[in-house]
């Protein structure tokens, strides 16, 4: 930090600037406070020369409103916004927007202070970071807000503070005509290609970080830095230094192909599985970094508002600059952390934080050569320096990598001018603004829609910047010829060279040849377009209140209601809006089953059956286990096994006492006991009847055994029991093989037990109304004969891996395995159709699966991801990833998603979560 500037604003809104926090190429972050609350804000204010280009207002405002949609956990809540709207005075307001103050370094100020961080930094660093942008990709977008500067490190774990190049770049500058000149820090293989980014570009961004943060340099630092573009194209990363541990994975995010980069959700879970706050719980920081948050905290809050602002009334005007004579000649820079002051000077590869454009340390001699044109950059202090480059010699910045454009701000080229292919980067000018419909009961808002390829751009020197017009809808950029590649590719490599300093220094030109319409501020309105891979945008988000415990189970009634019990209740969302409708305490820790008929709801809670009215969850009847059932005293029902129409099956138990025979004489009496007896249940929930309960072996303690139907058929149903119920000699018994049971529709008499091959007491299994048995044997698929055993046919599975429950769809059966495979097979034959990878880590269960209404659609969902893959051939369609409650002292979520299918929709839950996403 330093003291404010002469020419500083005082005043943003409510705020009261204090001192001033750090600076970037477009942007000055300033500590503030409210005077009347006693609020300490970190305000963003733009630089008052970029600001007045109405292309850099709306990209400025597009990005704040980025940061909005990700607040929470590693994303600072945006306490108030600028209105760009002009003064009574006339003048312009500064542009600006303001987020909680959170005691916190820059990672290059950080670095320089201690040094590369320990390998638990890193993966609380790199985790953190991974969770924000699973969020971003998850909605169709690319961050591209990635350098040093903008990554903060608090007490509790990272923060970001950038949303978009403007945040992130290493220089900016206004340039006539209305367009605006972009360098960018950190460039990819793909831009520099030519290529769209994606959201791979901002894992090899976030490997370039990590790399840096390890080491205190950059991973292409060895060579020329002229050669820099061309090294990050097409050499190998210098990873040495990294911890081995980390090296493979950021490795992986380095890669060229960004087909082969992990995903964002991928690089979180490796880094830390209990996710970066759980991780980081009990301090994560090293020692004089630590020392370093808490002097910075305590020298903001000993910062004093200056008196004539202390008096000013909230909303007024900047009060004037004090007069040159009563400032001092030079602003002093606020005192230092002892940390800082006894830490040894970093070395030269290390990163420097944006310093103030005046401070005495980096003031130019007074004869030093001023600054030629835009392409005499100088040495780059904003980013990483290559080793022992220094300042380079003015260099023509032509070649520029061009942002995507708002369609009405662009104007044909002229003939006169060559058009060369250019790298665009993925980034809206402005998201589109969300649907009425989209809005959600508690849940976040709806991220911004994913970028429009940009157009080629031209020469793009200053005054002369022809853009070629984005047509509408946009058309995907055409793809370069190998030798135009190469030639733009030495281009942009000789441009660099004054300005190459974090692997990259390409410019960036966001242009308003559209003179009629440069002064219009308002935001292009652009169609949304998914980008490939991205999930579709949610039809809605609802999220479960805080205030409540986690959802326990959650069904679908009649395409209508999503219902969902937990600890305190049972609440129903409905399906069209995602609002929630209502909650009722009485079925609390219930299970929710379907449709009880056309017209009720029905819980199963732990002491009764009830019917619930699906308009307002007014109970309509009820049934209490001891009157149903009471012959059987003190029954507990266990978990649902499964349902068919109008009938659920369950299992349960009760205690019973058995009096100790009569002794013979002279002999003492033995001692009652205590037996669990357990039963298999039918029950119509229709006409609220008992259809039917056999007797079955008790489970292991406290008895009630844990039953699933595998196969519903005309005469039986097959069932199996969970191998966590079954008791100790159950377990002896079995001799390590899993077994069916058959009970008959009717009676619920048990028909058979039998064993399937080798299949393990844990195996996935699955039937069909035909007779046949799915069941996973080994690391093999197999299907049997359910009535005689007899194999039919076997499907090999991947190595190390197995078979999770097979899902039955018409002639299809599709699978599933702990590998990540997810496939189809002929339900007759066996025959493999397909199988494709989730590319999650092969950790955990297999992936569950869903098929949509339409049956074209398979979802596959585990802890990490949820796939969508083309039922017929196995296309991947989509991904998404949802990182849950990100609060840093919240609490770490680790469930797994789930799914649930209905008509065009299919509803994915993680905890709290639920996201309604539009398939086929």
């Amino acid at each position: 930090m330093e003291a404010l500037r002469q020419d500083d604003p005082r005043r943003f809104g409510r705020f009261t600037a204090l001192a001033r926090f750090d600076e970037g190429a477009s942007a000055v972050r300033y500590v503030a406070r409210d005077i009347a609350s006693g609020e300490t804000a970190l305000i963003t204010a733009a630089r008052p020369e970029l600001a007045a280009v109405p292309v850099f207002s709306r990209r400025f405002q597009a990005e704040a409103r980025t940061a909005e949609r990700l607040a929470g956990g590693w994303v600072a809540p945006p306490l108030d916004t600028g209105d760009p709207a002009e003064t009574s005075a006339g003048e312009a307001e500064p542009l600006w927007t303001a987020a909680g103050y959170v005691p916190a370094l820059p990672l290059a100020e950080a670095i320089g202070i201690a040094g590369p961080l320990p390998e638990r930094a890193l993966r609380i660093l790199g985790a953190g970071i991974a969770e924000i942008l699973s969020r971003v990709h998850a909605a169709g977008s690319v961050l591209q807000g990635l350098a040093p500067g903008t990554v903060l490190l608090a007490a509790d774990g990272p923060r970001l503070t950038a949303f978009g190049p403007l945040g992130a770049a290493a220089s900016a500058e206004a340039r006539p005509g209305g367009q605006l000149s972009v360098r960018l820090g950190y460039l990819t293989p793909e831009q520099i290609e030519g290529k769209e980014v994606s959201a791979a570009s901002d894992l090899f961004v976030l490997g370039l970080l990590l790399a840096y943060a390890a080491t205190g340099t950059t991973p292409f630092t060895e060579g020329p830095a002229e050669e820099a573009t061309r090294r990050i194209a097409e050499d190998e990363p210098e990873l040495d230094a990294v911890p081995e541990e980390l090296r493979e994975l950021i490795a992986n995010c380095l890669a060229k192909d960004p087909d082969q980069r992990p995903t964002a959700g991928t690089v979180a879970a490796e880094l830390a599985l209990e996710g970066a706050a759980g991780l980081a719980r009990g301090g994560w920081l090293p020692e004089p970094l630590s020392a370093a948050v808490a002097d910075q905290e305590a020298r903001v809050l000993a910062l004093e508002v200056p008196e004539e602002d202390a008096t000013a009334e909230p909303g007024q005007a900047d009060a004037p600059a004090a007069p040159e004579d009563a400032r001092p000649e030079d602003p002093r820079t606020l005192r230092e952390p002892e940390s800082a002051r006894t830490a040894p000077e970093p070395e030269d590869a290390r990163p420097l934080p944006a310093p103030p454009m005046d401070a005495p340390a980096l003031r130019k001699p007074a004869d030093a050569p001023a600054p030629q044109g835009d392409g005499d950059v100088g040495e780059d202090r904003g980013t990483t320096r290559f080793l022992n480059t220094g300042p380079r010699p003015p260099q023509n910045d032509r070649p520029t990598t061009q942002l995507a454009l708002p369609h009405e701000l662009t104007a044909a080229a002229p003939a006169a001018h060559p058009v060369r292919p250019a790298a665009p980067l993925a980034l809206p000018a402005a998201p589109v603004t969300p649907q009425p419909h989209s809005h959600t009961h508690g849940g976040p808002a709806p991220y911004p829609a994913a970028a429009l390829p940009a157009g080629p751009a031209g020469p793009g020197g200053p005054g002369q910047g022809p853009m070629v017009s984005l047509p509408l809808p946009p058309a995907p950029a055409p793809a370069p010829d190998p030798a135009a590649s190469r030639r733009t590719l030495l281009t942009i490599a000789a441009a660099a060279v004054g300005g190459l300093i974090v692997g990259g220094g390409s410019v960036a030109a966001l242009g308003s040849g559209d003179t009629a319409r440069a002064t219009d501020d308002k935001p292009a309105p652009k169609p949304r377009r998914t980008l490939p891979g991205q999930a579709p945008e949610p039809r809605w988000i609802y999220a479960h209140p805080a205030s409540e415990s986690s959802p326990l189970t959650t069904a679908l009634w009649q395409d209508e209601l999503l219902v969902v019990t937990s600890e305190s209740q049972a609440s129903a969302v409905d399906l069209r809006t995602g609002k929630r409708l209502w909650q009722r305490a009485d079925g609390a820790k219930g299970q929710v089953a379907p449709a009880a008929g056309a017209d009720l709801v029905f819980v199963a809670s732990p002491t009764e059956f009830l019917w619930l009215s699906p308009k307002n969850g007014k109970v309509v009847h009820r049934v209490r286990y001891t009157e149903a059932f009471d012959d059987l005293p003190g029954l507990t029902v266990g978990r649902l096994a499964g349902s068919s129409g109008p009938v659920i099956w369950f299992t349960g138990s009760h205690t019973v006492t058995v009096k100790a025979p009569k002794p013979k004489k002279g002999k003492k009496k033995g001692k009652d006991k205590e037996v669990v007896e357990a039963y298999f249940f039918a029950y119509d929930i229709v006409q609220r009847k008992e259809l039917w309960r056999t007797p079955v072996p008790a489970g292991r303690a406290p008895g009630t055994p844990a039953y699933r139907v595998v196969a519903e058929r005309s005469a039986d149903v097959l069932v199996r029991q969970d191998a966590a119920s079954l008791t100790a000699a159950e377990v002896k018994k079995a001799k390590g093989k899993g077994s069916v049971r058959s009970f008959d529709q009717k009676t619920g008499k048990l028909l058979w037990s039998r064993q399937y091959g080798a299949a393990s007491l844990e195996a996935a299994t699955s039937g069909d109304e035909d007779g046949t048995l799915y069941a996973a044997v080994g690391q093999d698929l197999q299907a049997f004969e359910a009535d005689t055993t007899k194999p039919l046919w076997r499907v090999e599975g991947s190595d190390g891996s197995w078979f999770g429950t097979p899902l039955i769809a018409g002639p299809l059966i599709h699978t599933t395995e702990r590998s990540r495979l997810v496939g189809a097979v002929e339900r007759e034959s066996g025959r493999l159709v397909w199988r494709r990878s989730t590319e999650v880590p092969g950790t955990g269960p297999a992936p569950s699966l869903t098929l949509s209404g339409s049956g074209k659609t398979l979802i596959a969902a585990d802890a990490i991801q949820v796939t969508a893959f083309s039922a017929a051939d196995g296309e991947r369609l989509w991904k998404f990833q949802d990182i849950g409650s990100a609060a840093p002292k919240g609490e770490t979520v680790s469930a797994s998603y789930r799914t649930l299918a209905f008509g065009e929709t299919v509803v994915v839950q993680r905890d709290r979560s639920f996201y309604a996403f539009p398939v086929a």
